[in-house]
């Protein structure tokens, strides 16, 4: 079985070093065969391996053309020549463990990560499902449908979901079949590696036995976390995490 591994590159926020990096992850975590293809409007410095793609046309108003509302242009059912089960993964994450667990979870299911909301986030939720989009799993030429209802509700859509929540409209319009992915697996580099204010003073972060993936959600990215990272709000702020270097590399 040949699954399918994509991300998305747009503008300067992320250079080729972001796709390379998460490439060779891929390759070192992943047993069964893949295709990694990156949606980019720059392909200068890929590497090889990846299959460097335009990225995809999107019928939304200008201002929401490069916004991650991008993700959704991925269920376009001719994308690409994609068929099979495809795992989208951000840029700016760090694959920790096997990642051949994510395809065998749930068969049949889309997946996509159960975010991570404090009680107040919960209690002043306005929309959508509690979803976060840096990883997902979906079928690949049998998923338009969820496309096709984000093109029939546009207008809608984007004015009810700000851009941070492109996120909650897409995991609720995967449906009630989607699953949670285990969330052991799928952890908050500021939720579950920071230890909680005040031993972040003097604490460094630590990388949770079971995860096979590190999301980076806002600061710090993982460059930042790398070289220890200084925050305005104290929580936030953590010593070198020197694990960072063995998997992000």
């Amino acid at each position: 079985m040949t699954v399918n591994i994509l991300t998305l590159k747009w503008g300067d926020k992320y250079g080729p070093e972001y796709a390379n990096r998460l490439y060779s992850a891929v390759r070192r975590h992943l047993g069964l065969d893949f295709r990694f293809l990156c949606f980019t409007d720059d392909r200068r410095a890929l590497r090889p391996e990846i299959e460097a793609h335009p990225i995809p046309d999107f019928d939304v108003p200008p201002a929401w053309q490069r916004t991650p509302w991008l993700k959704l242009a991925l269920f376009h059912d001719d994308l690409a020549g994609l068929s099979g089960q495809s795992l989208f993964l951000d840029l700016d994450l760090l694959i920790t463990g096997r990642l051949d667990d994510l395809f065998a979870f749930a068969p049949g299911r889309p997946c996509i990560i159960h975010d991570w909301e404090n009680p107040v986030q919960r209690l002043f939720r306005r929309h959508g499902a509690p979803g976060n989009s840096s990883v997902f799993r979906f079928e690949s030429g049998r998923s338009g449908a969820i496309l096709d209802r984000f093109l029939a509700e546009r207008d809608q859509a984007l004015a009810q979901y700000r851009t941070v929540v492109e996120q909650r409209y897409l995991a609720e319009a995967l449906g009630p079949q989607r699953a949670w992915w285990p969330p052991e697996w799928v952890v908050s580099f500021k939720r579950h590696c920071i230890p909680a204010f005040p031993r972040n003073r003097f604490t460094a972060p630590r990388l949770p036995p079971e995860a096979r993936i590190v999301v980076f959600h806002g600061h710090p990215n993982p460059d930042e976390a790398l070289a220890g990272y200084r925050s305005d709000r104290a929580h936030r702020s953590c010593l070198p995490a020197g694990w960072i270097a063995e998997h992000w590399r």
